[in-house]
């Protein structure tokens, strides 16, 4: 434990220079008593650690000195080559350099550590594309990580679900889910997500933007996907599904897996069970139950139900009529 928190100490000031007695107890989670005896056990291991007293006083490190530890545990080492995801990083145009840097980590490993280190990559491997799917289009991600990095104003050329529209937007940060690529950017003053396989034109504006001080990616993704769930699902379906029809329901979405679990469990004689879903629309649900074939019928509301039937009475005449004519040319 104590050695530990020695390390912890020792990166923390190597890589923030000088820090309060107060900053380093909060940071290691223990007592301003306890990180004092923890600075007299550094100096003791010949670790040259001064001291600045005042208001703006410290514990650093002498000017110059480093220390080559990493600090690694076997598994955080793994961990470090777990993220070192080579498909998201070539598509930043960083697949070079991310390579480039685990071979430096590597070497820098002892060496009892370094056979495990390499395991990683040939155990494990990451794939964020889904079935049945093709890499999306990144013809301008670089362009847009440089952005991103230097602040600078992009004009894109974008084709929503609306048409094609022309936007001069503000890049804060990019967003890899489910193997497609998203920009989050300010523009006119507010936050908007952009998927960037829809950037049909780009072209990167000379100086730079202020970036919104307490903006945080990854506080923002989570609320927008919340957003966009909650924004999504309009209203509610009642379906009596089959036991092979209940797996098939559950594969539609999350949202209908979650409210299948809230179900009660209970089944009709049949065996069949009663369940309420989220939908977007008629349409959309009607389009998603079709799948389901004759494992599944809608009860409510009577739009769905309706549209269903006049869906299947439609492929009841196409195959019947398909049947006939292939009986007549026998």
């Amino acid at each position: 434990m104590r050695a530990g928190r020695l390390l912890s100490i020792l990166m923390l000031l190597q890589s923030r220079g000088r820090m309060s007695a107060r900053a380093l107890a909060d940071e290691v989670e223990v007592s301003v008593r306890t990180v004092y005896r923890d600075i007299d056990h550094l100096s003791t291991a010949g670790v040259p650690v001064t001291v600045e007293r005042g208001a703006a006083g410290g514990f650093e490190l002498l000017d110059g000195w480093r220390t080559r530890l990493t600090g690694f545990t076997p598994s955080e080492a793994q961990a470090v080559f777990m993220a070192g995801a080579p498909g998201p990083a070539a598509q930043l145009g960083l697949g070079d350099a991310s390579a480039s840097a685990q071979l430096k980590l590597l070497a820098a490993l002892p060496a009892e550590w370094q056979a495990d280190a390499r395991r990683v990559s040939s155990r494990f491997h990451l794939d964020p594309v889904g079935w049945f799917q093709s890499p999306s289009r990144v013809d301008h991600l670089p362009a847009v990580a440089d952005a991103v990095w230097a602040e600078r104003r992009l004009d894109i050329r974008y084709e929503s679900w609306k048409g094609i529209v022309d936007r001069r937007i503000e890049p804060l940060g990019l967003v890899m889910k489910a193997g497609e690529w998203y920009v989050v950017a300010n523009v006119d003053g507010k936050q908007r997500t952009f998927k960037l396989s829809n950037i049909r034109e780009l072209e990167t504006r000379t100086g730079t933007f202020k970036r919104p001080r307490h903006f945080d990616l990854a506080r923002y993704w989570a609320a927008s996907i919340e957003r966009f769930e909650v924004g999504l699902y309009r209203g509610t379906a009642v379906v009596r599904v089959s036991p092979a029809g209940l797996k098939r329901l559950c594969e539609l979405s999350a949202a209908v897996a979650e409210a299948v679990d809230r179900s009660e469990k209970a089944t009709d004689q049949a065996g069949w069970m009663r369940v309420t879903i989220p939908i977007e629309s008629v349409d959309h649900a009607a389009q998603q139950l079709l799948r389901l074939g004759a494992e599944c019928e809608a009860m409510e509301p009577r739009e769905l139900r309706e549209r269903l039937a006049k869906s299947a009475e439609r492929l009841a005449h196409l195959y019947a009529r398909s049947q006939f004519a292939t009986s007549k040319g026998r």
